[in-house]
């Protein structure tokens, strides 16, 4: 919208930037206070009116989108056994749920901050889960043999979890483009935001794990996080995808327009979380523009 907004005075993007001299198409700027010493300089010298700054402020803002549902489980993995949940939802399960509404090859997503809207509650369910863990390589021996099976009604026990209830959450995020990537970042904020608004997705985004779906939609601006501040310790931040050519996992690579199964490994990351009158910061521990990776099926 802001884009369209001032390029339409112009004919072109290079003759707006030839009359100008303002870069406000470069894909990178140096940091929030260049950007906003920027555009009062044009404001100032009347190059820019104060419709046409506020548009330019709306796509250069992160993403906000607001997610919520009845039941969630972002699991500690240093239980065994039984789930227990984090008392807040972690960076890699945010992270999921804007994938799951909007994503591109050449863009990766980086979330920065979690508001927490709901009260912590917790509820104790019982479960019937399966004993065994799947295997691929046993499916795909089974496919090329034609022969071996698995019941799951045999293969199954009850386990207790410890879930939380009623949550709501308030997501901020920003996108990070890949050195191959063709369009302005706004475009892919703006796709982001009317995807918000229709409700669309690509698939159903969970808080945590399939079973717990999220509803979505975007922020009212009456949104107030809870007043509580706690350490939550360790949290799971994000896996990180190594290349290796003896690794046990295989996923995808894109790089332009080209993408490419390899092998690799898959390390977890942690961070030290603290919850701050109910807001989450999320450390800004991504690689500089991180390939995107995509699980193979």
């Amino acid at each position: 919208m802001g884009v369209r907004l001032i390029r339409s005075r112009f004919a072109s993007r290079s003759q707006y930037q030839r009359q100008n001299q303002f870069p406000t198409f470069g894909k990178r700027w140096s940091s929030a206070r260049h950007k906003c010493r920027l555009l009062y300089q044009a404001f100032k010298q009347k190059r820019l009116g104060v419709k046409e700054i506020k548009a330019l402020i709306k796509c250069y803002l992160p993403v906000k989108v607001k997610v919520w549902g009845e039941y969630a489980c972002f699991t500690r993995p240093e239980f065994g056994v039984e789930r227990v949940s984090y008392d807040v939802m972690t960076p890699s399960a945010a992270r999921g749920i804007l994938q799951a509404i909007f994503w591109k090859p050449e863009m990766a997503w980086r979330v920065r901050k979690i508001h927490v809207l709901a009260p912590i509650r917790h509820i104790s369910l019982r479960r019937n889960e399966t004993k065994s863990v799947q295997s691929e390589r046993t499916a795909r021996r089974w496919a090329e043999k034609r022969q071996g099976h698995y019941y799951a009604n045999r293969d199954v026990a009850q386990r207790q979890s410890l879930f939380l209830r009623d949550v709501a959450y308030l997501i901020t995020a920003d996108i990070a483009l890949q050195p191959y990537a063709q369009a302005h970042i706004a475009k892919y904020r703006d796709q982001f935001r009317r995807r918000v608004a229709r409700g669309q997705s690509f698939t159903t985004p969970y808080l945590g794990t399939r079973e717990c779906s999220a509803f979505f939609g975007p922020p009212a601006g009456t949104e107030s996080s809870i007043e509580k501040s706690t350490d939550l310790g360790l949290m799971l931040f994000d896996v990180l995808y190594t290349d290796d050519p003896e690794g046990p996992l295989e996923y995808r690579r894109h790089s332009g327009s080209v993408t490419k199964v390899v092998r690799g490994r898959a390390e977890a990351a942690f961070f030290h979380a603290r919850l701050e009158r109910g807001v989450l910061s999320v450390p800004d521990l991504y690689a500089p523009f991180e390939p995107a990776v995509e699980k193979r099926a």
